[in-house]
Parts: structure tokens; sequence; C-alpha cells
């Protein structure tokens, strides 16, 4: 069977490409002046930015499958190559622009490992959560850091709070023409923003003050310009380093290759369902591994599935990779013919636009939606957000992991647990799983909403024992509501055991209800269901009721 090309681009209709093509023009209007200004946050000149909408573009519309995600410069993963490599090197040098090259190459190789063993679950394991509160921190992260070319303040720090300290004792040093100007540009951007969302701001400030600078001389007057910018097609090379230097960037295309996945994969899917789209995370993966991979052999920095510039494609209607083919055309006669004008472009502007970027990545209305419906996430979120903002972008990815993790974890060691009883009207309602809860006279049905394993074992004996132990009456029949239950590891099944002996002490029978397939396996494989008793472990509550009324009426049994 063979590789399928251009899932994202098939089928495509005239009426497609005549709309797709519109859209893909007024993308490129808006994209191109981002990319420039994540040039800013990677650290790298300003031109590679040009280069992340050129052959990565061709590369992931070859071989994925989403027909939205727009793959390009992205602030994330751009703040992830600025905070790791300016370590090694000077920013924008040749041995940065190197190494840069060679952690995409990195990147690009992990990115195919993870396709060859189907890794796109992976994706599953960043709550939407601390991906929410990892991207505030970022966006507080990137709009602190362009504070200092919008001042007109060099940061010698690449941490964020150091960063603050040296614009506070800077101040003296910043300049008001330049702070002018920059502020003027967020201004617009911001304010226009909301009265015409779809006219392309960010290009019109760019356009603007590339003619403002060229015309009265921004340069000569203390406001900081790009400079000479080569024009062309990029040459496509190998990055060249030394092994000890690919072994040191490892770890951090590592991180690249997590927040890569999990972020594109979020957005791929959420764009997908807004439309009843599908899409093969699996096949995306290998899209993205062929992206970085250009991206690294054209001397660009690395690629990520952008959600910012898929919702501009979006909005501007595009419905295939047809329009993003379009955008790498469009940036094709920007390299070729309009590179000349951008040496007049002042830094101030781009940091400007990036600053306004940051701040759209501060999502409050997400951040309102957790805190209302859920105050313990919500305080994941923020300390996600924390973790970016005062130790760093590696660092606050690891960490949404752990908490992603450990949050599921604690729901497994502490799920929830009731005692199911008789209402007014006689139907079973769980009840909390206090001491003195109990069902009937004589019977406890007993419900623990997650598997049985190592960890939460010694939980649900102890919760089982306060039970007997403070029944208002001495309980004769236990059963368990095992509908949460579908496995049972080794550790758990030797406290099981230790609970069946102890209950034959006190003279409790017990009965297991609602019993899948998959656990009854699991309890005869630890040699469970001898003891209980193949007779007294039932696929419904229904018949493990009627078995305890039958045995000894103290239920009436029900429905369930």
């Amino acid at each position: 069977m063979g590789l399928p090309l251009f899932q994202g681009l098939r089928p495509l209709g005239r009426a497609q490409v005549a709309r797709d093509t519109v859209a893909g023009i007024s993308a490129a209007s808006a994209n191109i002046p981002q990319v420039l200004g994540y040039t800013a946050i990677a650290g790298m000149p300003v031109v590679t930015g040009l280069y992340t909408l050129l052959l990565p573009l061709l590369a992931f519309a070859a071989f994925g499958s989403s027909r939205q995600l727009v793959v390009a410069a992205d602030s994330a993963t751009a703040a992830i190559v600025s905070s790791s490599v300016s370590t090694l090197a000077a920013p924008a040098s040749e041995h940065y622009v190197a190494l840069v090259g060679m952690l995409v190459l990195l990147t690009a190789a992990m990115l195919l490992l993870a396709r060859v063993f189907a890794l796109g679950f992976l994706a599953d394991f960043l709550s939407r959560t601390v991906l929410v509160g990892f991207l505030v921190g970022v966006g507080i992260q990137v709009g602190v850091t362009m504070l200092g070319p919008m001042a007109g303040v060099a940061f010698g720090s690449h941490r964020t709070l150091l960063q603050v300290w040296e614009l506070v004792r800077g101040m003296q040093r910043v300049g008001l023409t330049t702070v002018a100007l920059s502020t003027f540009t967020v201004a617009v951007i911001l304010l226009g923003h909301g009265k015409v969302p779809r006219l392309p701001l960010a290009l019109i400030a760019v356009l603007a003050s590339i003619a403002a600078s060229a015309a009265f001389g921004f340069g000569a007057h203390g406001i900081a310009v790009i400079g000479p910018i080569p024009g062309g097609l990029p040459t496509l090379h190998l990055p060249r380093v030394a092994w000890r230097e690919a072994l040191a960037l490892l770890p951090v295309a590592a991180s690249c290759v997590v927040i890569i996945i999990a972020q594109s994969a979020a957005t791929a899917r959420s764009f997908a369902a807004r439309h009843r789209m599908r899409v093969d995370e699996n096949a995306d993966i290998l899209g993205l591994a062929a992206a970085n991979a250009m991206a690294a052999l054209s001397g660009s920095f690395v690629v990520d599935g952008s959600p910012s510039q898929t919702a501009l494609v979006d909005n501007a209607g595009a419905r295939s990779q047809w329009a993003m083919l379009v955008m790498a055309g469009v940036t094709l006669l920007v390299l070729l013919f309009f590179s000349g004008p951008l040496q007049y472009l002042p830094h101030c502007v781009l940091a400007a636009i990036v600053f306004t970027i940051a701040l759209r990545m501060i999502d409050f209305k997400a951040l309102a939606d957790i805190r209302r419906e859920s105050r313990g996430e919500y305080r994941l979120a923020l300390v996600t957000a924390a973790a970016v903002v005062a130790v760093g972008v590696e660092q606050g990815i690891l960490l949404a992991i752990v908490l992603s993790l450990l949050k599921h974890l604690r729901h497994s060691y502490r799920p929830h647990s009731a005692v199911l009883a008789l209402d007014a009207e006689g139907h079973w309602e769980p009840e909390p799983a206090n001491a003195g809860a109990q069902t009937a006279p004589g019977l406890l049905v007993y419900r623990f909403g997650a598997d049985l394993f190592y960890a939460n074992a010694d939980r649900f004996v102890d919760g089982i024992r306060s039970l007997l132990d403070h029944a208002p009456q001495p309980v004769r029949w236990l059963v368990i509501d095992a509908s949460a239950i579908t496995a049972v590891d080794y550790s758990a099944a030797r406290s099981l055991r230790e609970l069946l002996d102890e209950m034959g002490g006190r003279g409790v029978s017990l009965l297991i209800a609602r019993a899948s397939p998959d656990l009854r396996a699991d309890l005869d494989r630890h040699r469970i269901t001898p003891v209980v008793g193949a007779q007294r472990i039932f696929a419904t509550l229904h018949e493990a009721l009627a078995a305890v009324h039958e045995a000894t009426p103290v239920a009436k049994p029900a429905s369930a």
C-alpha cells in the first residue's frame, strides 16, 4: 500500500480553488508580518521567517492530513529555540544559525520516529487546562521580551524576571521616539482588530513603517531598523556543527517535539471538529517531520502547527491546503522581488506586532471558563503559567506534562466512591461513602470510581472497613458495584484477598456486580474468583441484589 499524499488537498473542486486562493492571499498578508516577528523571538535573521512559509508549507501539504492546519513559525517553539541555543552562540550569528539548523534537523528526525511508532496518542497527555496555562506563560514571556526592542533597551538576560529588572534599570536609556512608534503600532492593531477584524492591520503597519522609514531616515534618528536582507531563494544545505553540540541539543529537540505534537494535534482537531472534518494525527506527524526537515535544509528554524495562523486562514474561508500553497506562492514573490524594502522596517514595529500576538495568546475567556467550572484546574493552569515565566519554556513544557499526568493519577488514586441507597421513589441513588452510610439493614452496596491498582488499593480497602465498622446495623452482605473497575493489578489483588479473609471472619458475604469481561479475566488470573465464588459475580446490579434478596430479604431488588 503506497503512502497517501495530499490528503489535506483532495478532493479539490474549481469553486474551492477560487475560494481558497482568495483566502491564501488574505492569510499571507497577515501571516508574513507575523513570521517576520517570530524571528525576533527565535533570534534568527529576519529572512528566515519568510523561509518558514515556503518549503515547510509545501512539505506539510504533501504529507499531512489536516485541511486547515498552518505549519510555519510559531511563538512557542521560537521561544524554545531562543532560550536554549542563545546560551551556546550569539543570536543571528553564523554559528547560531548552524546550531538552530541542527536543532531543527534533530526535531524532524524525532518526529519521524514518532510517526514510525505511531505516537500520535502522546498529544492526549497534555490536558487543555495545562495547555492554556502554558500558552498564557509563553504569552507573558514573549510579551516581556518584546518590551526591550519596543523601548529601545537591549536585554542581556533571557530570563523573564531578569528582563523586567533590566527594563526597570534601563528606563533612562529608553528612546522616546521608539516608544512612541511602538505604542502607536500596538494601539492601531489592537483597536483596529475589534472594529475591522478582516483588515490586515499588521501588514498595513509594516508597509506604512517601511515607507515612513525610507522617506524620513528612521535609522539616522535613533530608531533601529532591520538593515539589508538577502533576497532570492534559500540555498539547501545540511547544518554543520560539532557532535558534542548536536548531543547537547537533543533535550531541546525533545521539548520541541512534545509541544509540536500536542499543539498541532489540538489545533487540527479543533478546526476539523468545527467543520466536521477528520484528521489523522500520525499522518500529520509525518507532515510535521517533513516540514521541519525542509526548514532545516533551507536554513530556517522550527516550524509547528500554529493556532493563531490557522485561525487566520479559517477566518479567511480556507478549507484545504490549497490556501497554504497560495500563501507559499505569495511568500516566494516577496523573496524574489520585495526583500529590498524590508531593510527599512523598524525593529520596534516588528516587536510591537509580536507583542500583540503575545497578548492574544493569553486566553482570558478560557481561564475564566476553567475558573468557573473547576477551581483546582484553574490553579493548575496558573502554576503552569508561572513556571514558564519564572523558570523557562522547556521546564514549563515538562511541568505541563507532569501536572497533566499527576492530575489523572490523583483522580485514579482518590476516585469518587459512593454507597447506593433507595430513594423515596424506589430508585437506587449514590450517596457519599461517609462513615455511617448504609444501603439497607444488613446490606451495603459500595461503588468505587476507578480501576484497582497498587496506589489506591489500600484506600479501597480502608473505605470498606470504615463503612463496615460504622454501619448502623451489622452488615451481612457487601455488594461491590464494579461498573468503573475494569482492571485489578497484582498488588490490588493481594489487598482484595486480605479483605475477603477479614470479611469471612466478620461473617460478611461479598458479591461483585456489573463485572465486565476484562475484570472477570483479571479476577480469574489473580485467583480471586474461586475465593468470591463464580456464582457471586454478576453482570448487572439487579442480578446481585436479587441473589441477596433470595438469600435474605434485606432489600427489595430494583432495576439497575
